[in-house]
């Protein structure tokens, strides 16, 4: 038998996605079977909007907290656990599929802890901002937050490679463009509770990020940023 093994031919998914997808889809499980009655009894029904209301992200707790000067343990883990938490089986879908997409192209330039950075760190600013510009009583859930920092990263990424090969780098930012165009329009047609501002937020976030991660790091940006 040849000692030769034919390449995979898939590339394989960064550990720290697969990890963060296990985490969400596990708990959408629980959360969906607890609906349908077949999980956890008769309360299992409202763990859901129990947990969105223990560990998702609230301007007017943030507006106490700020006013009190008060920052306890609890409290400032939701601008972390809130990522986890959707409001239905279709928005996981859409969060997991998206962070799969994302993630293993972000994953293929950057180690596992840049990756876990761009998600979780830029989710966290993300939620500031939006507890401090969103009106009283909005409430902040789900992954998206913390997918457009993969999002600011994967844009990083893409305008390096512009400029390497001297190419428009105003290109890289399209999909992000698209993207708040998209957001924009549901605002305007179906309303909403201005989430755009903590996924534009987390999404300059990570592609603040990826400089300090690049090889080369901050000198390597600024160098390439000189270029004509």
């Amino acid at each position: 038998m040849s000692e030769n093994t034919p390449p995979s031919a898939f590339n394989p998914m960064p550990p720290v996605i697969v990890a963060l997808f296990a985490v969400i889809a596990g708990l959408e499980l629980v959360f969906s079977l607890g609906t349908l009655g077949l999980f956890g009894g008769a309360d299992a029904s409202s763990w859901r909007f129990l947990a969105i209301e223990r560990y998702g992200v609230n301007t007017s707790l943030f507006s106490w907290m700020l006013e009190n000067k008060h920052y306890p343990n609890e409290h400032l883990l939701r601008f972390i656990s809130f990522s986890f938490l959707h409001q239905s089986m279709i928005s996981t879908a859409v969060s997991c599929a998206l962070l799969l997409a994302i993630g293993k192209m972000v994953g293929s330039a950057f180690s596992g802890p840049a990756v876990l950075a761009f998600f979780v760190g830029s989710a966290a600013v993300g939620a500031v901002c939006y507890g401090l510009a969103a009106p009283e009583g909005a409430w902040l859930f789900g992954s998206f937050t913390g997918i457009y920092g993969l999002i600011g990263a994967y844009t990083f990424m893409m305008w390096v490679t512009l400029k390497v090969h001297n190419a428009p780098p105003g290109q890289a930012f399209s999909l992000i463009a698209l993207l708040m165009a998209v957001q924009l329009v549901f605002e305007i047609l179906f309303g909403g509770t201005k989430t755009w501002i903590a996924d534009i937020i987390a999404f300059f976030t990570g592609f603040v990020l990826a400089c300090f991660f690049v090889p080369g790091g901050i000198g390597r940006v600024l160098e390439l940023m000189r270029r004509k």
